[in-house]
């Protein structure tokens, strides 16, 4: 008897040493513990993936395809936000459950980076109608973008100061990258016949109309995903598309194109895809889709849409 006690006690401690071996791995025996981050965002989600690189294990909160702003975070997101190091959001104007979730962290970890604090919001250039100072989609200047990339450094330097250097030289290149993308819009943009945007969904390409002097024009009264258009404002846009000779009307992703359908029906313009990078489908996320990617793609249908030369 005495004899199978010991056995049994031996068997339960090499159990005990098979689990703690298991749950180590060698990062976390050398203590290269990969930072936790979440974003609440794609475009925070991938700017955070190229500041830590490996060193960082990036989660999407908003699960793929969803709506940022009527997302309702359930019991398991609150937990993945309290187990990170890092949490990253923008704001209020984009995400408006963000609050509750900021005061039930009260000060302890993760760290909160607020990416969107200090830029200024581009409010006007619908058709007929003032949105105000609360655009949320600021990432759409890219000199916007490269402002919540060092937020979001500042965030992994904090987490992790031994690994500055690392980080700073991600940032910098990524950075590099967001430049020559902006160059590229203003040098591709800059040849186009037409300079009018029509876009038959919510007011979400303000910054990136500003920013390469554009004139953007929507219906939509607002940002918020369930507003409506104006039959007045919806009247403007079609004589503007009309009068301008304008062959093409954009429309949002993830957003049904009903809109954007009917004012290309009553006027016999073609429809081109511009991405706000609020959220990506599964399929895009499992492919390694990037903001820039994402981008580039935006250029290539603005280009087309304002005729620009090199089409």
């Amino acid at each position: 008897m005495k004899g199978k006690q010991s056995l049994i006690v031996l068997i339960c401690m090499l159990l005990a040493f098979v689990l703690v071996s298991c749950s180590q791995n060698p990062q976390q025996e050398r203590g290269e513990k990969k930072v936790r981050v979440v974003a609440s965002l794609f475009p925070l989600y991938d700017f955070a993936r190229q500041v830590g690189k490996e060193k960082a294990e990036v989660v999407l909160l908003i699960p793929p395809g969803a709506e940022p702003h009527s997302f309702e975070p359930r019991p398991g997101d609150i937990l993945k936000i309290h187990e990170a190091d890092i949490f990253l959001f923008t704001g209020k104007a984009m995400e408006p459950w963000i609050e509750e979730i900021l005061k039930g962290i009260n000060g302890q970890t993760p760290i909160v980076v607020d990416s969107g604090k200090g830029i200024i919001t581009a409010g006007e250039g619908s058709a007929g109608h003032e949105h105000g100072n609360d655009d949320p989609h600021i990432w759409l200047d890219f000199s916007n973008a490269e402002k919540m990339v060092d937020a979001i450094l500042d965030g992994f330097v904090r987490a992790g100061p031994s690994n500055r250097e690392f980080y700073i030289k991600n940032a910098e290149a990524y950075k590099q990258q967001l430049q020559s993308l902006d160059k590229k819009y203003y040098n591709s943009l800059a040849t186009c016949n037409k300079r009018i945007l029509i876009h038959g969904g919510h007011f979400a390409f303000g910054y990136l109309a500003r920013r390469y002097n554009l004139q953007y024009l929507t219906a939509y009264q607002g940002y918020a995903p369930n507003a409506e258009p104006t039959p007045q404002n919806l009247i403007e846009l079609m004589k503007k598309l009309r009068s301008n000779s304008l062959r093409f009307v954009f429309y949002e992703e993830l957003v049904m194109p009903r809109l954007a359908e009917t004012i290309a029906r009553e006027t016999g313009a073609g429809l081109l895809m511009l991405n706000g990078a609020h959220n990506v489908t599964q399929e895009e996320l499992e492919k390694g889709v990037t903001f820039i990617s994402l981008m580039e793609q935006n250029l290539e249908n603005l280009k087309r849409g304002l005729e620009c030369q090199g089409i």
